[in-house]
C-alpha cells in the first residue's frame, strides 16, 4: 500500500511540474515576446532565401559585335558556311580568327557582321593541323574586338557559352548557347581529310554547350566575356550527346601570329611512310601473319636522306613508342612528334626481329613523307 501511495505522489508532482512549465513559458513569451519573435523570423528567413539568376547577356553583349559569319565561296557558289570573330587590330587591319576547314575549299571569302553588311577578306594564313586560319579586312569595316580570356586559368565547372551560326547562317545567325567547362586537356582524335578515318590527334577543352555545324570557328566565352577557345568539333556518335570540344585560346593564337605574317607553319616529320599496325598485317598477309607485336605503327618506306633514315630506322619496322610513350595508332605518333620542334632530340624505341631497340632520331629536316 505505501509503495502505490508513493506512486500516487511522483505522478502528481510530474503533471504539477509539467502544467508550472507551460505556465511559465507562456508567461515568459506573453511579457518579453522579442527575443522569440525574432528568432523565428531569423530561421524563417534563413530557409525562405530566393536566389535569382540575372543570366550571362552582359557577357554576349561585351563580345556579341565581334563575331561573324564566315562565308566560304567556290565558283562565286556559296560553298560552307562558319563562324570566326575579330581578335585583333593593328596597322589599319582587322584580324579574324577562324577554322581552317571552313574556308579550306572556298576561292573567296567572305564575312557577315551583325549589323548585317558583309566584306570580302584576305586570307593571311591556314593551317590544316591546327585547324585554323586568320582573315583580314580593313578595321574600318570592324564593329569590335574581342577581349582575350585564358583556358588556363578556367576552372571544370565554370560557366561557358558559345557565339555562332548554326546549321542555317541566314535563319539562325547569332545564336547563343550556355553551358559549363566540362573538361580540360582531353585528347580527341580527329580526321584532317574527308574520311571518317582518324589521323590526327588535338588537346582541346570540352563543353555541354550545344555546338553544331556552322558553330565551327566561333567562340568558346567565360563569364567575363572573354575568349577562351575556338569551338572546332562535335563528337557525334550513337547514344553520346551534349559534348563539344573548342581549341584552347593560348593554341590558336600561337598558330594565328604566325598565320598573320604568311609564315610556314614547319612541322618536324620523320621521313616515314606509315601504317597502322592492323591495316598493315592486313595489307601484307600472309607476310605479317604472327608478328609478334600487339601496338605500334608500321614502317612502310623510309626516305633518303631523312632523320629517320641517318637515325636508324629501317622499312618493317614497327614503332612502339615516342619518348617512352607507348605508340597505339598513327594519329598518337603524330601527336607526340607535332609536341617537338625541327631541331629536338627524340627517342623512338622500334620492334625488329622480336626485340625492342632504341633509337636517337635528330629532327634536324622537314620531310614530306
Amino acid at each position: 500500500m505505501k509503495t502505490q501511495k508513493n506512486d500516487g505522489i511522483i505522478w502528481l508532482v510530474g503533471v504539477l511540474m509539467f502544467f508550472l512549465g507551460a505556465f511559465g513559458l507562456y508567461a515568459l513569451m506573453y511579457f518579453f515576446p522579442e527575443p522569440f519573435v525574432k528568432t523565428i523570423t531569423e530561421q524563417i528567413e534563413t530557409k525562405n532565401v530566393t536566389v535569382t539568376d540575372t543570366g550571362i547577356a552582359d557577357a554576349v553583349e561585351k563580345v556579341y559585335d565581334a563575331v561573324v559569319i564566315v562565308k566560304t565561296y567556290k565558283n562565286k557558289k556559296l560553298y560552307a558556311t562558319g563562324t570566326g570573330f575579330v581578335y585583333k587590330k593593328e596597322d589599319g587591319k582587322a584580324y579574324i580568327l577562324t577554322n581552317n576547314h571552313v574556308i579550306e575549299s572556298g576561292d573567296a571569302i567572305h564575312v557577315e557582321f551583325t549589323d548585317g553588311h558583309s566584306v570580302e577578306t584576305e586570307v593571311k594564313g591556314k593551317d590544316l593541323y591546327s585547324d585554323t586560319a586568320v582573315l583580314a579586312v580593313d578595321e574600318k569595316e570592324i564593329l569590335d574586338v574581342a577581349d582575350i580570356g585564358s583556358s588556363e586559368d578556367a576552372r571544370v565547372g565554370d560557366t561557358v557559352f558559345t557565339v555562332g551560326s548554326p546549321i542555317n547562317s541566314d535563319t539562325y545567325s547569332g545564336t547563343v548557347t550556355r553551358g559549363i567547362l566540362s573538361g580540360k586537356n582531353r585528347l580527341v582524335s580527329v580526321s584532317t581529310s574527308n574520311t571518317s578515318r582518324s589521323d590526327m590527334m588535338m588537346s582541346v577543352l570540352q563543353t555541354d554547350a550545344a555546338i553544331n555545324s556552322g558553330n565551327s570557328g566561333g567562340p568558346l566565352v567565360n563569364a567575363n566575356g572573354e575568349i577562351i577557345g575556338i569551338t572546332s568539333l562535335k563528337l557525334a556518335a550513337t547514344g553520346v550527346e551534349g559534348m563539344g570540344f573548342a581549341i584552347p585560346i593560348e593554341t590558336a593564337l600561337n598558330y594565328a601570329t604566325k598565320e598573320e605574317k604568311g609564315d610556314t607553319i614547319a612541322r618536324p616529320q620523320l621521313g616515314v611512310s606509315l601504317m597502322n599496325l592492323q591495316d598493315a598485317i592486313y595489307a601484307y598477309y600472309p607476310r605479317l601473319n604472327g608478328l609478334d607485336a600487339t601496338n605500334g605503327v608500321y614502317v612502310d618506306s623510309v626516305t633518303k636522306d631523312s632523320p629517320a633514315e641517318a637515325g636508324g630506322i629501317k622499312a618493317g619496322d614497327v614503332i612502339v613508342k615516342i619518348d617512352d610513350k607507348d605508340v597505339d595508332d598513327l594519329a598518337y605518333l603524330r601527336y607526340l612528334l607535332f609536341n617537338h620542334t625541327v631541331g629536338d632530340k627524340i627517342k623512338v624505341t622500334v620492334y625488329r626481329d622480336g626485340k625492342n631497340i632504341d633509337l636517337d632520331i635528330n629532327l634536324t629536316q622537314k620531310i614530306d613523307s
